[in-house]
């Protein structure tokens, strides 16, 4: 009894470490947002340049994240899932002790290149303990879930508190003691796993990440350099090559970092697609949400997180609670869509913000609406992405409906950070012009959400019966 007992009790232990690092990487990217504004006024960043530092982890996290599947298959899950702690520790050292823009971008790029090591070999991990047994392993991946929207929640409201009562470089050194305490564990609880024999696609990760990279900058500066300006095409142009030579290098090597063909799998390039635009139209919206509170409402920055803890509350209980019973009920498809046209709803309520608001006509009944459609998309798109490939390419799935969601976050919210400045969301001390910009920018994340609720009307299958619920 006792014998069998200790493993099984290692292994929900493992799982409450796996949980963790799922918690973290999605903390780190919601964390910063109550700080921005005393960052700002810190380090020197301009209106325009504060979205690189959510950008700088996002980029680094959904560049490099092929990259950390594939060197989990080849070095071990439990080396490379210890090798992203050790890096995020790095990162959020460089990132809290910066006193200057391209140190704090730099320490940002540092975490999400952890971040892109620790989640893909955190699912394997996970599926390594409790695989062989699918009633534990429905459990387990249940509680991995619930990691996200707690992970979001938790970042909202601690980075208010950090913000508010201690000084923001502690959103960062928040990481340092989870960080040291998870390189204890993982020796003690994490199964090993013989390295293999293979080849690793370092120049598909340069160029994925350097096109991505390129992309999101041209984006970002178009304001000020000017939309038919030499630079901002010929940095366009120049992310375009790049991933074109991704796709190239793709189809030409014999281990790539992503298979082509897996994106024949029916529904897995629709949920793909639905994903990228979730993304795309949701980190606006919270971006430009805490602006509003702070340089628009004047709320401090303790008071902006907890205005934003009804709307991440309700998505943590609509992905953990709604989303689940409602897909067995109604399927993916008219989920997915039904999430994104509630969300473009709740988008363009948002856009009525005006400069003379106050929160609780401005900010909690469209935020609320917006996290009911977002958490009625989000689980049904990711667990079809996940469930159309072949059970052996589950990970490289898993590994690319996490890129669609981190590129659509990054260059959603550069193009939406261009449309609030052309609107006046750079003039900081005019609060209605700023106010304009930032409307703007919420209807413009309302027309991305309305164009992937059409998408994915148009383009994904609905089969007789979808096993959705059980792979989530």
């Amino acid at each position: 009894m006792t014998t069998q007992t200790a493993p099984t009790t290692r292994r929900w232990w493992a799982l409450a470490v796996i949980a963790a690092a799922q918690f973290m990487v999605i903390m780190d990217t919601s964390i910063i947002g109550i700080a921005l504004p005393k960052m700002q006024a810190e380090l020197g960043f301009s209106q325009e340049n504060l979205t690189w530092v959510f950008n700088a982890y996002v980029i680094a996290f959904g560049g490099l994240l092929l990259l950390g599947g594939r060197l989990s298959d080849l070095l071990g899950a439990r080396r490379v899932f210890a090798a992203g702690w050790l890096t995020l520790l790095v990162g959020s050292v460089i990132a809290g002790a910066a006193g200057n823009v391209a140190t704090e971008l730099i320490g940002r790029a540092v975490q999400g290149g952890g971040a892109a090591l620790i989640a893909p070999s955190a699912l394997t991990l996970l599926m390594m303990l409790f695989g062989s047994s699918p009633q534990e392993l429905t459990k387990a991946l249940a509680v991995y879930g619930a990691a996200a929207p707690a992970g979001g929640t938790a970042g909202v409201f601690l980075g208010g508190v950090i913000t508010e009562y201690i000084s923001w470089p502690w959103v960062f050194y928040i990481n340092v003691p989870i960080a040291l305490l998870a390189l204890v564990a993982v020796p003690a609880l994490m199964p090993s796993a013989p390295a293999r024999s293979g080849s690793v696609d370092l120049l598909g990760a340069a160029t994925v990440t350097a096109g991505l990279a390129a992309a999101v900058y041209g984006i970002v500066r178009a304001p000020e350099v000017g939309w038919a300006s030499g630079q901002t095409w010929g940095v366009l142009a120049i992310a375009g090559a790049l991933l074109a030579g991704f796709v190239v290098v793709q189809s030409r090597r014999r281990e790539p970092l992503m298979r082509l063909g897996i994106f024949r799998a029916p529904n897995l390039a629709a949920a793909n697609i639905a994903q990228l635009l979730l993304g795309a139209a949701w980190v606006p919206m919270w971006f430009f949400l805490n602006l509003y509170l702070q340089q628009v409402l004047g709320y401090s920055a303790f008071p902006s997180g907890a205005a934003l803890l009804p709307m991440t509350t309700l998505i943590m209980l609509g992905m953990i609670v709604l989303a689940p019973r409602a897909m067995q009920r109604f399927g993916a498809k008219p989920m997915i869509v039904t999430g994104l046209l509630v969300l473009a709803l709740g988008l363009g309520i948002m856009s009525l913000v005006r400069p003379t608001g106050n929160f609780w006509v401005d900010v909690l009944p469209a935020s609320l609406v917006a996290a009911g459609g977002m958490s009625l998309a989000f689980i049904p798109s990711l667990g079809t992405a996940i469930s159309a490939a072949r059970p052996e390419e589950g990970g490289l799935a898993s590994g690319i409906v996490n890129v669609s969601y981190q590129v659509g976050s990054a260059v959603g919210l550069a193009a939406m950070t261009a449309v609030a400045a052309a609107f006046g969301a750079d003039q900081i001390a005019d609060v209605s012009e700023l106010t304009s910009g930032f409307s703007a920018a919420f209807l413009g994340a309302a027309v991305i959400a309305l164009a992937g609720a059409g998408i994915a009307a148009v383009t994904m299958r609905t089969p007789a019966a979808e096993p959705v619920s059980e792979t989530v």
